[in-house]
């Protein structure tokens, strides 16, 4: 198996690590950190030196509760980190939900597009022949890749009110509707990739649900990307005493990397992560008992 991408057929017999690239200054773990284009450019090239497969830059928080981004903002965030980064080797995902910062990225270069919203979502432009949709933008391309996840309600309401009942069947027909409907474009069905969207809108146990019956979302028929990495859901697990755990983000590393090898384990194509090096020591593990 393989996802197409606009540079790169990504070889998917082995997991690929995709490493987090947030330009924000609000991110949940890592805000601040690398905000400044120069400072995003240099975390590009560590975590390609510490392994990553894939980078994927985003300029806009999507933690719970996180305010919305103006286009503008975006654009001046994410457009210099990506004509740069596209020069480093390896294929680049662009994180968004905005179509003009989808089509600017793609003009850049760019290899993925990765939309929590699955392409759903709409600007409020006044003229509806002004309006652009992200699966416009996608099926006009003719082989960028794309991630489409599973995000319930938007990401200021989704922990106020999460998903009720088994979530597995739910978040299934969603990702295989989504899918079902980009192909309908004329999307190959190999530029696909599914994400059930850890920690969008779900509790600690619908989350820990999804992991533990990853095969019934494998059996859409399209690979699998997994985003554990430093959740709430983990510490909540690890320090169940406190709501919410008492670990902060960057403390949850040991968990992190176990959420990873089991969804791994059970069948993901790609691990979205934080901490690269670390990851792929731990899937080499898993590679090695394979």
């Amino acid at each position: 198996m393989y996802w197409q991408t606009s540079r790169y057929q990504i070889d998917l017999t082995r997991p690929k690590v995709m490493g987090i690239v947030n330009v924000t200054p609000d991110s949940f773990s890592d805000g601040g950190q690398h905000g400044a284009t120069l400072a995003a450019l240099k975390h590009c090239e560590q975590l390609i030196c510490d392994g990553a497969d894939i980078l994927d830059i985003g300029g806009e928080s999507t933690r719970p509760g996180a305010s919305p981004l103006s286009l503008a903002d975006e654009l001046a965030r994410v457009l210099p980190v990506l004509r740069e980064a596209v020069a480093m080797g390896v294929p680049v995902s662009v994180d968004s939900y905005k179509p003009q910062v989808m089509q600017a990225a793609l003009e850049l270069g760019a290899d993925i597009i990765n939309d929590i919203w699955a392409l759903r979502w709409q600007s409020d432009v006044a003229s509806e022949a002004q309006r652009l949709r992200g699966t416009e933008v996608v099926a006009a391309h003719p082989d960028c890749g794309v991630c489409l996840m599973h995000m319930h309600r938007e990401p200021q309401t989704m922990q106020v009110a999460p998903m009720q009942g088994d979530v597995v069947p739910q978040v299934r027909a969603f990702l295989e509707q989504a899918a079902h409907d980009l192909q309908a474009l004329g999307v190959d069905p190999a530029r696909i990739m599914l994400d059930p969207g850890i920690g969008f809108g779900k509790t600690v146990a619908q989350n820990f649900a999804l992991l533990a019956r990853q095969a019934e979302l494998l059996q859409a028929g399209y690979p699998l990307l997994a985003g554990w990495s430093r959740k709430s859901s983990l510490a909540g697990m690890v320090s169940p005493s406190e709501p919410g755990g008492t670990l902060a983000a960057t403390e949850r590393l040991a968990p992190s990397l176990a959420a990873a090898v089991l969804a791994a384990e059970r069948g993901a194509s790609v691990l979205r992560v934080h901490d690269v090096k670390e990851t792929v020591q731990a899937l080499r593990v898993l590679a090695a008992i394979r």
